[in-house]
């Protein structure tokens, strides 16, 4: 195929040998099959975004680290320089939580580096050796959701032993490979420790898993693995080892029990409906 402008350079640099076919296309970025040598990988080519999405991601910025102070206080004040700093930023992000997720363990797709804004990384594959499909994409027995759920939740735990939460988590950002569930998708990753939305971004991105995979297995959806994976990480004891039950019990004193199972249908219901936006906006 004709090789798109933002591969070109990784061509001439001899990063990469061929642009093999796009596998995806979305709002944030377009994902191309590439040839390394003897090996097949994916490109992630970035969108520039227009100024009005910063504003949606304001939510998702706060708490993170910016490497200079100049950027930080060009960002800050939201010139042409701070935008374009914050655009630069946001992409790096995912390129650095792969590198540290996967050091730790998470099942992410392994980074190869990040070139004139093209993060090279691992083409997750099924067990014929095709693009892994989604976990949206597919049907699930009880026992392989149940599984699936297992595995998730531990992903989202060692994710938060390391300070991070996915952020925007939904079966349409977990590929599903020949070992299982591997987890993608970081640019919106969050602070845990620094953002004030940390906890309710946990909540929704364990609640969007549960509500697809409890459609297998209802009884998924009677667990309460995000409230009590965040009580233990509030209380300093959440490690990498840490074995989850999915049973918390709120002080009833000052929780509205109510409030808060409402508060997880309407995540649940809202993880529907972006999911259904997301396969109506996406293009193959």
């Amino acid at each position: 195929m004709k090789t798109p402008q933002g591969l070109q350079a990784l061509i001439d640099d001899g990063v990469i040998d061929e642009v093999l076919r796009p596998l995806k296309s979305g709002k944030e970025a377009e994902v191309y099959v590439v040839r390394s040598g003897d090996d097949v990988r994916c490109a992630k080519v970035y969108k520039d975004m227009a100024q009005r999405s910063f504003q949606q991601r304001v939510q998702y910025q706060e708490g993170r680290k910016v490497r200079g102070s100049r950027e930080a206080r060009a960002i800050g004040k939201a010139s042409k320089y701070g935008r374009k700093q914050q655009e630069v930023a946001w992409k790096n992000t995912e390129v650095d939580a792969l590198y540290q997720l996967r050091a730790a363990g998470v099942r992410v797709p392994e980074p190869y580096g990040y070139f004139h804004g093209v993060l090279v990384m691992e083409l997750v594959t099924d067990a014929e050796g095709y693009s892994a499909p989604r976990l949206g994409e597919i049907e699930l027995n009880a026992e392989r959701a149940r599984e699936y759920h297992r595995v998730l939740v531990r992903q989202m735990a060692l994710m938060l032993c390391c300070g991070l939460i996915h952020g925007d988590l939904s079966p349409y950002n977990v590929l599903v490979g020949p070992d299982g569930p591997v987890v993608i998708d970081f640019p919106q990753v969050v602070s845990a420790a620094g953002n004030n939305a940390a906890r309710t971004m946990l909540l929704r991105d364990v609640n969007n898993l549960t509500a697809h995979l409890g459609r297998s297995a209802p009884e998924l959806l009677e667990t309460w693995y995000g409230e009590e994976m965040w009580a233990l990480f509030q209380a300093g004891e959440l490690q990498p080892d840490t074995e989850l039950t999915g049973e918390f019990t709120p002080d009833e004193t000052e929780v509205d029990l109510d409030s808060i199972r409402q508060s997880i249908n309407d995540a649940r219901e809202e993880a529907l409906i972006r999911q259904q936006g997301r396969e109506a906006a996406e293009e193959y």
